[in-house]
């Protein structure tokens, strides 16, 4: 018999995470095995976080060698996979420089300040940031605040002054929430934590317009939509613009701990001193992230994505169109949700879990879809059949 994990973890671990009731403990590939020996398809992918699978071998030797050579040194003296990293990001982005984070909270905190830095330099002190209802940009107290929902905001008031959240998708509120004290704009263009909420044509360039012509910056948020996952390298590609300021995590590791933001030349105001981090950047988390981001060019795993996740998204259509309790199939690449005609979420993942497929329940009435950027056809052809199982079981509970 398994140990009884669950009831340790009770005892134990603070109480912050509502868990489904399963221990992983191994992962190859698209696939994650319980501690009963149970195989699953996985389409949480540690949260948009696994882009090349479990166990990669591509990131097993570039951890064996660094870590055989340097795993720490401080950031006051140089490390080569740091500047190699730093690099190809640069030259990768189009943008000027670069620091590392460990986390996508440290990444959106990162941003924050210099945008805030900005705004006392160049624009007479602006400190304000606009963001967008039904945002997620991390578990701190400035980002908890910088995401606009209220279930994340309330335990915790007063939050930090100096966050004005708005309307998704709307350029009218954007335009009337922007004053003086205005300094930048950070946006999900896709929200993934939200729902999987895709904006309307035009959105995006008009979020550049808007802050082009008040001179004001736009951050964007692609914690989870970067390094493939929307079916281009990054996101904003998908809609024709390019940020001030970016911020990175999740698949950009491939699983290690890393984040990223990066500015243009007009947002690089940081000094010495202005900011720092221990762990941030170290040669371990650089090297991996060099593999994982040649892995992903070279296989072309973002195009990887767009092609799978159009061929899994007409699946999830017809699951749609066979299921009357499915409202909507949405999302780019292989970032994907269905949404459902009521709160049904958890009683859906639980059929999944039954039928052998790792599902995240974003919202009361939506699950969303996160595979690694190495599936195939085939799985996601395996992952529409499991899911058409879980869904026909929970469709028979409700007639018995």
């Amino acid at each position: 018999m398994p140990k009884d994990w669950k009831s340790l973890n009770q005892k134990y671990f603070m109480n912050t995470t509502k868990r489904q009731p399963l221990t992983i403990v191994k992962g190859k590939d698209v696939y994650a095995w319980d501690d009963a020996g149970k195989k699953y398809l996985d389409f949480v992918g540690g949260w948009a976080v696994s882009s090349l699978g479990h166990a990669s071998p591509v990131m097993q030797r570039a951890l064996q060698k660094q870590a055989s050579e340097l795993i720490i040194a401080s950031n006051q003296y140089y490390t080569i996979p740091q500047i190699q990293l730093a690099e190809t990001l640069v030259k990768m982005t189009g943008l000027s420089k670069v620091f590392f984070t460990n986390s996508g909270a440290e990444s959106n905190e990162g941003a924050f300040k210099l945008a805030r830095k900005y705004g006392k330099e160049k624009l007479g002190g602006a400190y304000e940031i606009i963001s967008t209802l039904n945002s997620f940009h991390g578990r701190t107290l400035a980002t908890v605040a910088a995401s606009g929902q209220e279930a994340y905001q309330k335990p915790f008031r007063p939050l930090p002054v100096g966050f004005i959240n708005v309307p998704y998708d709307d350029i009218a509120a954007i335009k009337k929430a922007t004053n003086k004290k205005t300094c930048a704009i950070i946006v999900e263009l896709i929200q993934g934590e939200g729902g999987v909420h895709v904006p309307s044509a035009g959105y995006a360039k008009q979020l550049r317009d808007w802050c082009d012509k008040n001179n004001i910056l736009l951050i964007l948020d692609e914690i989870q939509t970067g390094f493939g996952r929307l079916g281009k390298m990054f996101g904003y590609e998908q809609f024709g613009i390019r940020p001030d300021i970016i911020t990175f995590a999740k698949g950009m590791g491939g699983g290690f701990p890393i984040g990223a933001f990066l500015c243009n030349e007009k947002a690089d105001v940081f000094a010495p001193g202005d900011h720092g981090t221990t762990y941030g950047g170290s040669p371990l988390a650089c090297a991996v992230s060099i593999a994982v981001v040649q892995e992903i060019t070279g296989k072309k795993l973002d195009a990887n994505a767009a092609s799978v996740g159009k061929h899994l998204t007409a699946g999830l259509e017809r699951l749609r169109k066979k299921y009357k309790f499915i409202k909507e199939v949405r999302g780019m690449g292989l970032l994907l949700a269905m949404e459902f005609t009521s709160d049904i979420s958890w009683a859906i993942v639980t059929e999944a879990n039954k039928a052998g497929i790792l599902l995240n329940p974003v919202k009361p009435n939506a699950v969303r879809m996160m595979p690694p950027l190495i599936l195939t056809k085939e799985q996601a052809d395996e992952g529409v059949a499991l899911l058409d199982k879980a869904l026909a079981a929970y469709s028979k509970n409700l007639k018995d």
